[in-house]
């Protein structure tokens, strides 16, 4: 890549980053709902037409907007995991506490589920009906750690483990029933023990031939005698 492009590159991106800060710092103050184009441009200090150049519509910065916000704590996710490696049940209660922890904090979160007590908030999808790109993007990280640290286990059978437990604290973000702390420690329960469930092949050894109280043993979640 040309220098000239670099700096174009470095230019939009700053650009970006821009916008989607003062769409947040609006969205906070106001709820998504009374947020408009023209106020994030008078914001961001450009014009209109850049922001709908850069993003399309509403809907567009809607999608970067959050895409940000995950982007932001899925490093202290994958910071969680990796720190408890193979114990599945401690990075999980770490991960999942990271995230209800920064949820209870994040003033645009908070924002959301106010908003939608009142009337349906336009970016409250994004965490209910419409959560593809945060179910994607942390499923993609517990695939990461499952690949350093449960080798052999199954990715197909992973994947539905993964994705349902997402779909599980997604819906604690929205409606939660309990506080973060039992909150995490019940969902990681609940993580190592379908993980527990699912296919291992030990190395050398086929699926069938795997047998004893070692087959489909998690790597350190747990010790003989401990809570499963």
């Amino acid at each position: 890549m040309s220098e000239p492009v670099r700096h174009r590159t470095a230019v939009r991106a700053r650009l970006r980053a821009t916008l989607v800060a003062a769409a947040r710092e609006l969205a906070v103050a106001r709820g998504w709902r009374e947020v408009r184009m023209a106020d994030v441009a008078a914001a961001a200090g450009v014009s209109r037409q850049t922001v709908y150049n850069e993003f399309g519509d509403k809907a567009g910065l809607a999608d970067a907007l959050a895409a940000a916000e995950i982007d932001r704590f899925l490093g202290a996710v994958r910071a969680a995991l990796h720190g408890h490696g193979t114990d599945v049940r401690a990075a999980a209660r770490a991960a999942i506490g990271v995230t209800l922890g920064d949820a209870a904090d994040n003033l645009l979160i908070k924002s959301i589920v106010r908003g939608a007590e009142e009337q349906p908030d336009a970016l409250l999808p994004y965490l209910t009906t419409r959560p593809q790109l945060i179910l994607d993007a942390t499923v993609a990280v517990l695939h990461e750690w499952a690949a350093t640290f449960l080798p052999g286990y199954s990715r197909d059978e992973l994947e539905i483990v993964f994705d349902s437990i997402v779909r599980l604290v997604i819906s604690h973000l929205t409606y939660p029933v309990a506080a973060p702390e039992k909150a995490a420690a019940d969902l990681a329960d609940l993580l190592a023990r379908m993980v527990r469930a699912t296919s291992v092949t030990p190395p050398g050894e086929s699926r069938r031939g795997a047998s004893g109280h070692n087959a489909g043993r998690i790597p350190g979640p747990s010790a003989p005698g401990s809570r499963t």
